[in-house]
């Protein structure tokens, strides 16, 4: 999360409905969110990104998030509510903060009711964002009684992150965050309700009478909405411009944020100012850890078993990121990531962190590049963290793998390097030498 004031939610009245939202920053513009499927005003700032994200667009607008009803922190209702009421509920919000022209940044589900209001009152809506949309959902028709019936049961668990962020499925921690906000984003009766009144509606004869401007994105590995639905959104608007991603999850703040980032951002101001984002750049070099079969070894121990494990595990982490002057930035369940000031020390905690891990009973993979990151209060961002992510993913059970940058900085510092041949990492230009790192 980042160092400063988290914003303040206020009520705004629609008819007799009162919707929960947020402000952050005084752009001159306004940027408004409309929520997906789950929202929670509060909670989501707990989630990882969501307030880096929203602290970055409100570098050049003043952004506004809200709960629909019926969900999050706004009334709850007896029934799902239409496309007419959310508009309303949209408007209200505009009213409540003295807006009377924003921008649109429909996510998901929302897409559908930005597209409505920015046909309706296009003197109120100067430009039309829609990110991960689609049109309808005919293609879920046949199995949705039962599809609703599921998701009800299950609500709460933490399994929607199997589509929504399946990158994070394996990941107890944050399948543990995401049931809890499930939980408070609504209720499994509405979440079926929901569901049911969603699987009904159907944009396609208002988008061609869409007539602002409309940046249209979406992830070619998004396993929640497909691709395909997100081009068919962006071919039925006029003039829309479509811009996909390799990479990264249905949320917003899952995949390359930087780069949709500045797409928004170019889009709403005319330009891309690489330094607004009032972050800190620094040269460093990053280490991701990741334990080997860390599922199967919780179904093989038990979940108590495992949690005094992983405790003993993120111990010896600290102790040795610490000894090594090294940035503990955060856990992630089943690895560490962390950042240092020195390669040849970054390398070294490494090795030293797969040998102590090994003496508790666990196996490490771990992945190291430099370069240039971006200091997020306590978070890291940057193309590099990302490179050195993708390393560690190809890296083998007790293997340090580094790039070809990070040899060429610890020459004569005493650590080999044996040749691991070229990779295309994902996400990233270009094909990347890698080396698996000995003392």
């Amino acid at each position: 999360m980042n160092d400063f004031a988290l914003p303040i939610t206020r009520y705004a009245l629609s008819g007799d409905v009162s919707i929960a939202y947020q402000t952050v920053g005084d752009g001159p513009v306004d940027l408004i969110l409309v929520p997906g499927f789950m929202n929670h005003v509060e909670f989501m700032h707990e989630l990882p990104g969501h307030t880096a994200f929203l602290r970055r667009l409100a570098t050049f607008a003043r952004v506004v998030t809200f709960d629909k009803r019926g969900q999050g922190l706004s009334d709850r209702v007896s029934d799902a509510p239409s496309l007419e009421q959310r508009m309303d509920d949209v408007r209200a919000v505009m009213e409540a903060i003295g807006s009377s022209q924003a921008i649109l940044l429909g996510n998901s589900e929302g897409c559908a009711m930005s597209v409505l209001f920015a046909a309706t009152y296009p003197e109120r809506v100067t430009k039309l964002i829609l990110y991960g949309g689609y049109v309808n959902r005919r293609d879920l028709s046949d199995t949705l009684e039962e599809r609703a019936r599921q998701r009800a049961k299950l609500w709460g668990t933490g399994s929607v992150i199997k589509t929504v962020i399946p990158s994070a499925a394996a990941n107890t921690h944050a399948v543990a965050l995401f049931g809890k906000f499930e939980r408070l984003s609504a209720s499994p009766g509405a979440v079926k309700a929901f569901m049911i009144l969603n699987a009904q509606i159907d944009v396609s004869s208002i988008l061609p009478t869409v007539r602002v401007p409309t940046l249209v994105l979406h992830r070619r590995t998004d396993a929640h909405v497909p691709i395909e639905l997100g081009r068919e959104l962006a071919s039925l608007i006029p003039n829309a411009k479509f811009i996909e991603y390799s990479d990264g999850d249905h949320p917003l703040t899952r995949g390359d944020v930087d780069a949709l980032i500045g797409d928004i951002e170019e889009f709403v101001t005319g330009h891309r100012d690489r330094s607004s984002d009032g972050f800190e750049r620094v040269l460093a070099t990053v280490l991701f850890t990741d334990i080997v079969d860390s599922t199967s070894r919780v179904v093989a121990k038990g979940d108590q078993a495992w949690l005094r494990l992983l405790d003993s595990h993120d111990q010896l982490a600290r102790q040795l990121v610490d000894s090594h002057r090294g940035t503990l930035i955060k856990s992630t369940g089943d690895g560490i990531v962390a950042v240092f000031d020195g390669p040849g020390r970054a390398v070294r905690c490494a090795l030293a962190l797969g040998m102590a891990a090994n003496e508790i009973g666990l196996s490490l993979r771990a992945g190291l590049h430099t370069g240039e990151i971006e200091m997020r209060g306590p978070d890291i961002g940057g193309l590099t963290v990302h490179a050195a992510a993708r390393v560690m993913a190809q890296s083998q059970p007790s293997e340090v793998l580094v790039s070809r940058v990070v040899t060429d900085l610890v020459a004569g510092a005493g650590l080999r390097f044996s040749e691991r041949g070229s990779h295309e990492l994902k996400g990233l230009p270009g094909r990347w030498e890698l080396f698996a790192a000995t003392a």
